[in-house]
């Protein structure tokens, strides 16, 4: 047999699990025809002994719902392995949207999830070539992209197309709930591979009102999951609120038979140890018959942040009413921040998940004070003899409140996150990108997770790790044809050398729309990416020009056409 492509002399892991072996990988027409032994020509022949083969990476949250429409080679997950991604996380999207809503659901993806509205507006333009769900899924196949994209449903958009700007105020009617469903089952029709919502208390969208998805009821909730219950497929993804607990995801789950995966189960977010009383819920509830999997990270969750939008901070009432105030009286917040009564308030009126915060804080940006850049916040605060919440302000006002501080904010106890990604009943996922662009970088993960958690922690085997970043979060999803080695399916590759991968450290550059800003890091030991059989990426750079047509498909319901 002759082949497209053939990948020789390195280990294959093939995504179960199992054991790796030596062998070769013949690639034709888009799909694995060969493993182990490839005998014959091949048009392009890669020989890579010594490094590993594995199934392209699977990344189930992210958030490059607008951003696929202008950046088709959705950078920067395609560096770190990833070849297939799933939008439409926390039921944030831009569709369904009608023209005179396009502005207060761009404002809500900057509040919300730390995108930047100039580069929304200018990567989209003004005349969007969709304004359905279906008609979105359209316009992302045919302008193609280079990883393949499978799609859930948002609730935010979905609530804003039917009730307007009241959907931010105030629960559904039945009439509108009916809308929705029906707008739901178009949506899965079309190829949504699930529903995605958010009752999240940080989740605040335009002039910090809660994003629409928040003031749905549990009964809204059970009757739009009731709709993938109907058509037998479909899950269900939340970001974790008091409004909609684990409890009533397990309801649902055993009453529709859909998956509920949420986001985010993360190290400290009960406080210390607390992880573990969700971790032996989600077991009891799969004994249950629930299938509710906690989405965890395998990365301490560091944000950069400013004073302008101090995002991670809206969890705290005070810091959210102040965002609001701001909204309607712009200077607000200046005022605030340079009133002695306001700093106490800020250094005594803290959840439980801040006490402290400054303590884990680092100056990562403040041109007025160079010298302090990278220093740790109460170390510099101790240098120049001050309170480390008044220089973090003083820092603030003294650069237009765009200063950066980094800070971790949950999962920097490594102990505990070990726990939480080896335990059987969570899913390694949370990349966010897409998202918080100019604050986070997480879509190195991937190769965090090998960097990190295999070669140096020895927490994982390579085949524990790679079935983890494979065919488990595709099976989760319901995707069927992606997160696995075999002959016959789609050739999605990654080749990459265990000795040396891993993530690079972060830098900001500016290559968004419009000049924004963003942090990215690039990988290493990443030797070749491969997508439906075509090379895609090798030794760090792209192998297709950005007009090219591209390989990746759209998954429609978890499958390609």
């Amino acid at each position: 047999m002759s082949y497209d492509l053939k990948i020789t002399g390195g280990t294959i892991v093939d995504g179960t699990g199992k054991a790796g072996f030596v062998g070769d990988l013949g690639i034709k027409d888009g799909k694995v025809v060969a493993m182990g032994k490839a005998d014959g020509p091949a048009t392009t022949t890669i020989d890579v002994t010594g490094k590993v083969v594995s199934p392209g990476f699977v990344d189930v949250h992210t958030h490059y719902d607008a951003q696929i429409l202008w950046d088709r080679m959705l950078s920067i997950s395609p560096w770190h392995g990833v070849t297939t991604t799933v939008i439409g996380n926390c039921g944030f999207g831009v569709a369904p949207t009608k023209a005179i809503h396009r502005k207060l659901i761009l404002q809500t993806l900057e509040k919300v999830e730390g995108m930047s509205i100039g580069a929304l507006q200018a990567g989209l333009g003004e005349v969007w070539p969709f304004e359905t769900f279906p008609q979105y899924l359209d316009a992302v196949e045919k302008r193609g992209s280079a990883i393949n994209v499978a799609a859930l449903f948002g609730h935010t958009p979905l609530r804003m197309y039917v009730m307007g700007e009241e959907s931010t105020e105030r629960a559904a009617t039945q009439d509108e709930i009916n809308a929705m469903k029906k707008l739901m089952r178009e949506a899965m029709e079309a190829g949504a591979i699930g529903f995605g919502t958010s009752v999240s208390v940080s989740h605040n969208g335009y002039a910090g009102k809660p994003v629409p998805s928040r003031q749905a009821t549990v009964d809204e909730m059970d009757q739009l999951v009731s709709v993938m219950g109907d058509m037998k497929r479909g899950l269900m993804q939340i970001t974790i609120g008091r409004e909609f607990s684990t409890r009533h995801m397990a309801e649902v789950s055993r009453k529709y038979g859909v998956p509920v995966t949420w986001t985010a189960l993360l190290s400290y977010l009960y406080g210390p140890g607390g992880h573990r009383k969700q971790l032996d819920l989600a077991a009891e509830q799969r004994k249950s018959g629930a299938m509710v999997i906690p989405q965890v990270s395998c990365r301490p969750l560091n944000f950069e942040f400013t004073f302008a939008e101090p995002f991670i901070f809206d969890v705290m009432k005070f810091m959210n009413e102040l965002a609001m105030a701001d909204a309607k009286a712009p200077g607000t917040r200046r005022r605030a921040y340079a009133d002695p009564a306001w700093r106490e308030k800020l250094r005594s009126e803290v959840t439980p998940l801040f006490q402290r915060w400054w303590e884990r804080v680092v100056i990562a940006w403040a041109p007025s004070h160079k010298e302090l850049e990278e220093m740790p916040l109460s170390a510099a605060a101790a240098r120049l003899g001050k309170d480390p919440v008044d220089l973090a302000l003083d820092l603030a006002l003294a650069n237009d409140l765009q200063a950066r501080f980094r800070m971790a904010v949950m999962n920097f106890d490594e102990k505990e996150v070990a726990e939480l990604i080896t335990d059987p009943n969570t899913i390694i996922a949370l990349s966010d990108a897409g998202a918080h662009a100019s604050q986070l970088c997480d879509a190195c993960y991937s190769t965090h997770l090998l960097g990190h958690w295999v070669r140096e922690r020895k927490v994982f085997t390579i085949e524990e790790a790679v079935h983890n970043l494979t065919q488990r979060p595709a099976e989760m999803f319901g995707i069927t044809d992606r997160g696995l080695l075999a002959e016959g399916r789609p050739a999605d590759v990654v080749v990459f050398d265990a000795r040396t991968v891993g993530p690079g450290p972060l830098k900001r550059v500016n290559d968004l729309p419009a000049g924004a800003d963003r942090l990215v890091s690039q990988a290493s030991g990443i030797d070749a990416v491969i997508v439906n059989g075509e090379l895609i990426r090798r030794d760090n750079k792209d192998v297709f020009a950005a007009n090219d047509k591209l390989p990746g498909r759209l998954l429609r319901s978890g499958r390609a056409a």
